[in-house]
């Protein structure tokens, strides 16, 4: 019996994850976290090393918590926050601070280059927005003297978090991305799920700084030197996050969709193998490519959904843990005192269907009754109509009701925020037995690149725990609420 490893390398910490490869059923995970690095406000960033050091420290202690020897592992899967640009060295060693996908820095910049926004969106099916990779990129060619002498060396590599990973774990040897990372970088053309000349001119960008874009389940490489694997195990499938946890869920059908609620919360359709453009505010990106073909999915971006929890622990001292927030929501005596309370996540921008980045959060409505039971509420429903909004522009532009959707991440725990999100909704929420589906999806595309699962297995892995549909006693309330929100949205942010 052998196992696979998932690497789980999200925006707050790393999770290592161990699938059994014959019945793949979730065995253990470990998670540790790392700082958030903030320079000024609205930047954002992740030292490089702190990253790698959570991978060292997981990875063999989800191998002692399971009694798992480390050659008993028979190959890696890896899923990772996306946009979040590296920069390093060919030898491995970082040459700047990750510039995290909620960073701000290049919004002028991308304001100054509207008039391109067609050929962005034609191209690559995103808008010019700071939470893209190319711009980061950009701005650390032109900004930071490490990057520009490595440059001037040929000694500059760039990436998102998986090819530095896959770069670490491979003793420095493969330099590669996947389509379901690339297509979130504004450089890779949809339809050719390639590196566009045109894209790369404008950006000013030189190819051979950039990973080989490899399919999503291969073998992309082999460990070599590292101090806690043995050499030799294959890494055989890469996803981004929100992919990862679309495929975890068996969304690889069309139609298919998915909700993750995790530091921010996305939203995807699966809408097979042909390009789709959305004209509700939504990206088009890659899901995954299979033996050189593309699927490809619908996705709706919020930028703030668990942190704004972390916020009010952690700013606020709310509570101690962001779990006690379920609690703390639940022990509000009345509804009619929370009725007039908004809590507006945006931390970070507007992400879909607004593409606002210069928007500001808020708290609303606010009376000498309002308390930490009131806030707290309002706090899951600024969560939830954030999430609606993205539903109704899916159903807008699918042309579909969508009836039910898959949940994941570590807020569908809540189950308040399930019963929130099923009434503001009028959805089916479908809560899997294993909600870790980030990492279990990279556990499947690890073990399709091996060639010991097939697509036509997926759907029977899959278990649902809980659904929650739309409460009769919270109806009026919620479509009151949803009216407040919708009015205060077009009066603070789009007017």
């Amino acid at each position: 019996m052998g196992f696979i490893l998932a690497i789980d390398q999200g925006t707050t910490g790393t999770t290592a994850a161990l699938i059994n490869d014959e019945s793949l059923e979730f065995v253990s995970k470990v998670n540790h976290e790392f700082p958030q690095i903030y320079p000024e406000p609205g930047l954002v960033e992740h030292n490089l090393n702190d990253i790698w050091s959570t991978v060292e420290k997981t990875i063999p202690e989800v191998l002692k918590k399971a009694n798992v020897s480390p050659e008993d592992i028979s190959s890696i899967g890896i899923t990772n926050q996306r946009e979040t640009t590296c920069a390093f060295a060919k030898n491995g060693t970082p040459l700047a601070n990750a510039i995290v996908w909620q960073d701000k820095r290049t919004h002028e910049f991308c304001l100054k280059n509207k008039d391109k926004e067609d050929m962005f969106k034609n191209k690559t099916g995103l808008p010019l927005d700071p939470y893209f990779s190319g711009t980061k990129i950009h701005w650390l060619l032109n900004n930071n003297d490490n990057v520009k002498e490595a440059l001037s060396k040929d000694n500059l590599l760039f990436g998102t978090i998986d090819t530095f990973l896959l770069y670490k774990l491979s003793g420095n040897s493969s330099h590669a991305t996947e389509p379901s990372n690339a297509s979130r970088t504004l450089l890779m053309e949809l339809n050719s799920t390639d590196w566009d000349s045109e894209l790369l001119s404008f950006f000013n960008i030189d190819k051979k700084c950039l990973p080989e874009i490899k399919d999503s389940f291969c073998e992309f490489g082999k460990t070599s030197g590292l101090s806690f694997l043995p050499d030799g195990i294959p890494i055989t499938g890469i996803l981004g996050d929100q992919q990862s946890a679309l495929f975890g869920q068996a969304g690889h059908h069309k139609g298919s969709i998915k909700c993750t609620y995790g530091t921010g919360s996305f939203m995807l359709l699966n809408i097979g193998d042909e390009v789709q453009y959305s004209k509700n505010g939504l990206l088009t990106t890659v899901g995954y490519r299979h033996n050189g073909k593309a699927s490809y999915a619908l996705e709706g971006s919020c930028f703030i959904a668990g942190a704004a929890v972390q916020w009010l622990r952690d700013n606020l001292q709310f509570f101690a843990d962001s779990s006690e927030i379920e609690a703390q929501a639940s022990s509000i005596k009345s509804l009619d005192n929370a009725k007039n309370i908004l809590f507006l996540p945006f931390f970070s921008g507007l992400g879909s269907p607004y593409w606002k980045p210069e928007g500001k959060a808020a708290i609303l409505g606010l009376s000498r009754d309002s308390g930490k039971a009131e806030i707290s509420h309002a706090c899951l429903e600024g969560i939830s109509l954030s999430i609606n909004d993205l539903l109704i522009a899916m159903k807008n532009d699918s042309g579909e009701n969508i009836p039910e959707m898959r949940v994941d991440g570590g807020a569908v725990v809540n189950n308040l925020l399930m019963n929130l999100q099923a009434t503001f909704s009028k959805t089916k929420i479908i809560r899997p037995l294993v909600i870790e589906t980030t990492a279990y999806g990279a556990a499947l595309a690890a073990a399709i690149g091996q060639g010991i699962l097939n697509f036509d297995q997926i759907d029977s892995l899959w278990k649902e725990e809980a659904t929650f549909e739309s409460k009769a006693d919270l109806e009026t309330y919620c479509e009151s609420k949803s009216n407040l929100w919708n009015d205060y949205i077009n009066r603070l942010y789009l007017k």
